[in-house]
């Protein structure tokens, strides 16, 4: 379980996927996060360790893909959001995200990011910025929430969000972990922002729907994360995704699998990284005034 400065188990497994994506897997590079490696500080050699000696286990090079193919999709949305004018990126669940410190609005990033996570992990990634010299931007406000007691749109008003405006919103690897009430919650103050809001969410395949490779790292994975007090909890269809957001004001909702997240090229690979059906991105936004 997470306590006072110290990040989640999830959150310090995703930035250690983005670190080794770039270290044991070959090119073409799918996406490239030079500063994970420092976000995860003292941690950096044994996280990062276990991909270099037992990379090509379907368990790692999986979590690989699955985090570098939605942080490239993520990430390649914005900037088309942000050149057609928004200017406010929530990241709920940030973790450890480095986003804000590679790019800023001079470069074309919004003008504000609003990162959203438990205090500890919050704590732990502002002291490894410190530490390795990396400036926090004026754009960024760190949100400390709990996504089962706590009022997004509230937390998010505190720091500076204005609701008036549309915004962004990624919400990656955090659904699987929470209930579905605790889901319907959030998605409910997304859908009271402004019109023309976007939101990138991911969401976790029921048995039934997973292909091979999926169910194998699930059957593996699972046990282990509940083991560590992060059970999962809520698996999705693609219709219940759906109507869970036509249900809080979005319009159609597009379901992009891992296969199709990125450009075709790059899944023709010299190294262990092969898509997965397990957990599913969609896209969606509130309609605007017609």
């Amino acid at each position: 379980m997470e306590t006072s400065h110290l990040p989640s188990q999830t959150a310090l497994t995703a930035a250690a996927a983005r670190a080794a994506h770039l270290i044991v897997d070959d090119e073409p590079a799918i996406f490239a996060d030079d500063l994970a490696t420092a976000l995860l500080g003292e941690r950096a050699d044994e996280f990062i360790g276990y991909h270099r000696a037992h990379g090509t286990h379907l368990v790692l090079s999986s979590a690989r893909a699955q985090v570098v193919c939605r942080s490239r999709f993520t990430e390649a949305h914005l900037a088309a959001c942000v050149r057609d004018g928004t200017t406010q990126y929530v990241i709920l669940g940030a973790g450890l995200d480095s986003f804000a410190y590679r790019t800023d609005p001079a470069r074309g990033g919004p003008a504000r990011v609003f990162e959203v996570d438990h205090r500890g992990t919050q704590d732990w990634k502002r002291e490894h910025l410190a530490a390795a010299g990396i400036p926090v931007p004026g754009s960024v406000s760190f949100v400390a929430m709990d996504f089962e007691r706590d009022s997004l749109a509230g937390r998010l008003g505190q720091a500076g969000f204005d609701p008036s405006r549309p915004a962004l919103v990624s919400w990656l690897g955090v659904t699987m972990y929470l209930t579905q009430a605790a889901i319907s919650q959030t998605l409910a103050e997304i859908g009271g922002f402004a019109p023309g809001t976007q939101l990138v969410t991911d969401y976790m395949l029921p048995a039934g729907l997973r292909d091979e490779t999926g169910q194998t790292y699930a059957d593996l994975v699972a046990p282990a994360a509940a083991e560590r007090g992060e059970p999962w909890l809520t698996f999705l269809a693609p219709g219940d995704m759906s109507a869970l957001l036509e249900g809080h004001r979005f319009g159609a909702v597009e379901h992009v699998r891992q296969r199709d997240s990125i450009p075709a090229a790059l899944w023709d690979r010299t190294d262990s990284l092969r898509p997965a059906d397990l957990s599913v991105l969609a896209r969606a936004t509130i309609p605007r005034p017609v």
